[in-house]
């Protein structure tokens, strides 16, 4: 592992957060961008303001054990984020490979994964709202890319049901990127909290 990389891996590990996964000691520059998040102070007035809305959805114990998967034993926002993500992966799938032969069930599976996508962010939320600080300035980076999706796959259906269908790939696609942002820092949350 290199001195830099030492380094970091001691930083979080004083910190309390996990240390880097290490492939070939090499440390991704993505890990980076999330660190680099953690550390952003800049992040901490959306933040503030969003926290009391946070802690609201977990008011109260019936609340708190259903947002936040006391009942499963555990998080029930990763096995939730599998809905919206699949569907949509999904739809990405078909129309790539299949195309206009697919596009009623691709159609159907952007539709879906937007009526996930909603009790998915609730218990994003929910779990946010008692994260440590560090994990909340990323958390609020992962909403935003997650709305940032969620807008652009509501878009890609408006669109395909007005009949534009390669506009609606073309922002599905777009969509699938944010997404991918937001994926790849709900990943590192979890990891970072662990």
């Amino acid at each position: 592992m290199t001195d830099d990389a030492n380094a970091t891996d001691a930083r979080h590990r004083q910190d309390g957060g996990a240390p880097p996964f290490n492939h070939d000691d090499a440390v991704s520059p993505l890990l980076g961008v999330a660190w680099a998040l953690e550390e952003n102070e800049a992040l901490d007035g959306p933040a503030d303001l969003a926290r009391p809305w946070a802690q609201r959805l977990t008011a109260g114990p019936l609340r708190r054990a259903a947002l936040q998967g006391v009942w499963l034993g555990h998080a029930l926002h990763p096995v939730m984020s599998d809905l919206p993500i699949g569907f949509w992966t999904s739809a990405t799938t078909l129309d790539v490979l299949q195309g206009e032969k697919s596009a009623k069930a691709a159609d159907a599976l952007v539709a879906l994964g937007i009526a996930t996508a909603v009790p998915t962010a609730l218990s994003g939320w929910a779990d946010w709202g008692s994260a440590p600080k560090k994990t909340q300035r990323v958390g609020v980076v992962h909403a935003a890319a997650n709305a940032t999706a969620l807008t652009l796959y509501t878009a890609s259906l408006v669109q395909r049901r007005r009949g534009k269908r390669t506009s609606g790939v073309l922002l599905g696609l777009v969509a699938g990127g944010a997404l991918g942002v937001g994926g790849f820092l709900g990943g590192h949350m979890t990891v970072a909290s662990a």
